[in-house]
């Protein structure tokens, strides 16, 4: 008997669509993968980023008067 598994093809988006969909620059994505806090992958010329990983950038800040415990 032969299983076979199947998964989704992964989605990576570039520089430019990550930077335009959460609103931080280019220049600072660049930055974020040079100093290692963000993976990227290359392809010939072109620079790569998994969705996820640009997400994780960004940070919750808490709202003020309402304590992060109650949240």
């Amino acid at each position: 008997m032969h299983i076979t598994t199947t998964t989704a093809p992964r989605k990576y988006e570039s520089l430019a669509h990550a930077a335009d969909r959460t609103g931080v620059s280019v220049k600072t994505l660049r930055r974020r993968i040079a100093c290692g806090q963000l993976a990227a992958y290359r392809t010939g010329r072109l620079i790569r980023l998994n969705p996820a990983d640009v997400d994780r950038l960004l940070k919750r800040m808490p709202t003020a008067g309402v304590p992060m415990s109650m949240k």
